[in-house]
């Protein structure tokens, strides 16, 4: 659960708060009154730290008492909901949320805050509120993919589940990522709680299952009714419906709420539509050319769907995230009869305006979004069935993308999906094809992939879930094969931490200035003994105190002093961020 509490911040030496003021991006300025300065982490950031604090800045002070946990909160699509601790500092101008549990690494994390946020002068936000997605960091790992489980989603052996997508929720808020099966023929989702053991092994099947309708294919984790518990949300293509499962916190499910939608449903995202600070969800409806979007009236309760067009024909795949900068998240449309990405704005105030379109390499069968090449914004990728290659095409961060850039996958891919794989701080990229294999392609950090591996399908590769299944901070690896019917499971193993230089306050290998400044953010902002004090003592005089920044500008600036010595006995923690000892400190 949220706990509140309003406190003011210490006040930090004028070099530390320079630092404060360029880990933040400045926003663009909202349409509303209440403007959103700046937020921590950054909007599309890729290497948060798991144990990240939340930091959204207003130019004005806020009313407090507006600030609950229905109007701010965060969701880690793999580790859910995060309570916590919500409060107002900075003179009353700064929202932070501090989760009770970290984040799960490599996953996409989502900030929610809604219209009823208000400023002490009455001011309320922008029309549609304020929401923004950022990634965790996962840690540096060898690649090396070892299958260690591989069990079959059916119950009786002769009888297919036709098991289609997956999801590596927490459903039970153990701290360990659990996987759901989303099953065609047999129209349920089955689970399999994760042992919590740090194995990555995972129990038998949940029962009961729980059901939906025939080709449940399209699926998003939620927390619909705000109750701390992962639901989930699957199209059901053959029903013209989408289904709402509320979880029970135990690996089972409340029964559906299944709603009427268009003519086969084949794309689904989960976003705050109206600014009320709840999660609602929009579908693409492939065979009447349009979307539907559903309103969630705060309890997981969802009314009739409005529709609108895409601006293109045949809408199939769909995602979200924010394309422009404004604060509100859009979505992007990938046509299949049309061959094109479009995006399309939202306005704020529960419709959505197209923006631009790009022609695909051929028919999108599914997106996933990312920023691709580090530059802060939004990216695409699309695999396109008919001509069995995937795509990116960047986002310029006005709403636009640029032109496709084709890469070859196995034959019919209809599945994508990116995560950081090997640690290095951008995404990587996992194709799945039905009649085919998994190709895995590296990123340079510039949005280039090569390609890396394949990994053989038994019959048909359908989906991939990167996620860190041995709470080791490195990506795994959920492989699921819709003909087959089998989950298999590929874990990696880290890499070793670095060692730590003496006086390495930043983690960053050398030391410069950063290192005085983090150092003084740590003497004077730190509640807490650090994990590793001994990086700190830049003098080696067995204590953490001024005289160890000051040894470190002697030696920068001044002749005849010695570098700090390495520390072998203490590796950095791929948990925590140095920068959070700013405003939290990593401390353990």
């Amino acid at each position: 659960m949220f706990h509140f509490r309003f406190r003011s911040v210490q006040v930090l030496a004028i070099a530390v708060l320079s630092i404060v003021a360029t880990s933040f991006n400045s926003a663009e300025a909202q349409q509303g009154a209440l403007t959103v300065e700046s937020i921590f982490p950054t909007s599309n950031q890729l290497t948060a730290s798991v144990a990240t604090s939340i930091h959204i800045n207003f130019l004005e002070p806020i009313d407090p008492a507006s600030v609950t946990s229905g109007s701010c909160w965060a969701i880690g699509r793999w580790s859910g909901p995060a309570e916590g601790v919500l409060e107002v500092s900075g003179g009353g101008s700064t929202i932070q949320l501090t989760p009770d549990n970290p984040f799960s690494a490599g996953e996409q994390v989502m900030v929610i805050l809604s219209e009823q946020i208000t400023a002490v002068s009455g001011a309320s936000i922008q029309q549609g509120g304020y929401s923004f997605l950022f990634w965790t960091k996962s840690a540096p790992a060898s690649l090396q993919l070892n299958q260690t489980a591989n069990w079959s989603t059916r119950t009786t052996p002769s009888q297919s589940t036709r098991s289609y997508g997956g999801l590596g929720s927490d459903l039970n808020n153990d701290g360990h990522l659990d996987i759901s099966v989303i099953n065609e023929d047999t129209a349920d989702v089955r689970c399999y709680l994760n042992l919590g053991n740090d194995s990555g092994q995972f129990s038998p099947m949940v029962n009961p299952t729980s059901s939906v309708n025939l080709q449940a294919s399209p699926n998003e984790p939620a927390d619909f009714n705000r109750d701390g518990f992962v639901d989930i949300v699957v199209c059901n293509i053959a029903a013209d419906t989408v289904s709402v499962l509320l979880g029970n916190g135990d690996g089972t499910f409340a029964p559906q709420q299944q709603i009427n939608v268009g003519i086969a449903p084949r794309g689904v995202a989960v976003l705050d539509v109206d600014g009320d600070g709840d999660q609602d969800v929009v579908n693409t409806n492939y065979g009447t050319g349009n979307l539907s979007i559903l309103l969630n009236n705060g309890t997981g309760v969802f009314g009739a769907p409005t529709y609108f067009e895409g601006g293109g024909s045949g809408e199939r795949s769909l995602a979200t995230g924010d394309m422009n900068g404004d604060g509100l998240l859009d979505l992007v449309i990938g046509m299949i009869n049309s061959g094109e990405i479009v995006v399309n704005l939202n306005n704020g105030d529960g419709t959505f305006t197209e923006s631009g379109s790009r022609p695909a390499a051929g028919g999108t069968w599914m997106l996933a979004l990312g920023d691709l090449n580090g530059d802060g914004h939004l990216d695409v990728t699309s695999v396109n069935a008919s001509q069995d290659n995937g795509t990116t095409n960047f986002g310029n961060g006005d709403g636009t993308i640029t032109p496709a850039i084709p890469y070859p996958a196995d034959n019919f891919p209809l599945s994508t999906d990116v995560g950081d794989l090997d640690g290095d701080g951008d995404l990587d990229w996992v194709i799945s094809s039905y009649l085919g294999d998994w190709f895995i392609y590296l990123n340079d950090g510039d949005g280039n992939f090569t390609f890396f591996q394949e990994i053989l399908a038994p019959i048909a590769a359908s989906c991939a879930v990167m996620m860190d299944i041995d709470n080791d901070q490195d990506l795994d690896l959920t492989l699921i094969d819709e003909l087959a019917d089998v989950v298999i499971i590929y874990e990696q193993e880290g890499l070793p931490p670095p060692e730590f230089i003496r006086g390495d306050a930043n983690w960053d290998g050398t030391i410069d200035i950063g290192d005085v400044v983090m150092q003084l953010g740590l003497l004077f902002g730190c509640t807490a003994t650090c994990s590793c004090p001994d990086v700190l003592d830049s003098n080696d005089d067995g204590a953490s105190d001024i005289s160890d920044p000051i040894y470190l500008l002697m030696y920068l600036f001044s002749s005849g002093f010695e570098p700090p010595a390495p520390y072998p006995g203490c590796g950095a923690d791929p948990t925590l961020d140095p920068l959070e000892c700013l405003f939290q400190p990593p401390c353990i």
